[in-house]
């Protein structure tokens, strides 16, 4: 699983002209599934996800995780974070997760992330066209990888 997690001032997901997900602070977890995903790859992104300390503490150092400041989370899935651009202009997803696979992984790390977060996790739909909005705090993106555990 790759992630791109974005501390965020505020982010909303629309889709068919519709808000279907809306924070304030928190973070804005783009999330993609590859094949050979599994269920330890979940445990061990939601456990680095909601410890992760990229949130200032009373000095405006980061110390502070989103489950100490109670923030929201957001989480889109997005396949093209797997994408291969090694050969030729257009990208290759060949190993993104087809829906069958990814579907319930997406659903097991929703539902795990929910049971060790003290806020609701919305979401976008998955395999929707979405319009994801962000505020950028800082900015701070964090890439995480669970195959290479970093």
């Amino acid at each position: 699983m790759r992630v791109v997690i974005q501390r965020v001032l505020s982010a909303s997901v629309t889709i068919d002209g519709q808000v279907t997900a809306s924070i304030g602070s928190g973070l804005l977890v783009l999330l993609g599934i590859e094949e050979t995903d599994n269920r330890e790859d979940i445990s061990w992104l939601v456990n680095k996800i909601t410890n992760l300390r990229i949130f200032g503490d009373e000095n405006s150092v980061m110390n502070l995780s989103v489950n100490d400041i109670k923030g929201d989370i957001i989480v889109v899935s997005q396949f093209t974070l797997h994408a291969q651009t090694k050969k030729g202009n257009r990208p290759s997803y060949i190993k993104a997760a087809r829906p069958e696979t990814a579907i319930p992984l997406y659903e097991a790390f929703l539902k795990e992330l929910q049971a060790v977060t003290p806020n609701k996790v919305q979401t976008g739909t998955f395999g929707a066209d979405m319009k994801v909005a962000l505020i950028n705090d800082g900015p701070v993106t964090i890439l995480i990888d669970s195959k290479n555990r970093e």
